[in-house]
C-alpha cells in the first residue's frame, strides 16, 4: 500500500472524521497518529490495518481498498 492508496482508504472509509482520526488518534501498537506514523516512515500497510483495529472496521473493507484499480493476477 502506498500513502496515496493509504489517505484514499482512509478518506473513502471515514469520510467526514478522516483527518480528526489521523491526526488525533493514538494508534495502538504504534503508539502514535497516523499522520505522525507516516511522517516517520511506518508503513502505509501497517497504518492502515492498525486505524481499522481501533475504529473497528470489518475485516471484508480492510484489504484493497485504497487503490485506483484491482490488482491482476
Amino acid at each position: 500500500m502506498r500513502r496515496s492508496e493509504f489517505l484514499r482508504a482512509v478518506d473513502d472509509e471515514f469520510g467526514a472524521r478522516a483527518n480528526a482520526l489521523t491526526n488525533d488518534l493514538v494508534l495502538g501498537g504504534i503508539g502514535m497518529t497516523a499522520h505522525d506514523a507516516l511522517d516517520v516512515g511506518v508503513p502505509p500497510r501497517e497504518i492502515w490495518l492498525a486505524l481499522c483495529d481501533a475504529a473497528d472496521v470489518p475485516p471484508e473493507r480492510q484489504y484493497g481498498v485504497g487503490r485506483i484499480e484491482p490488482r491482476k493476477g
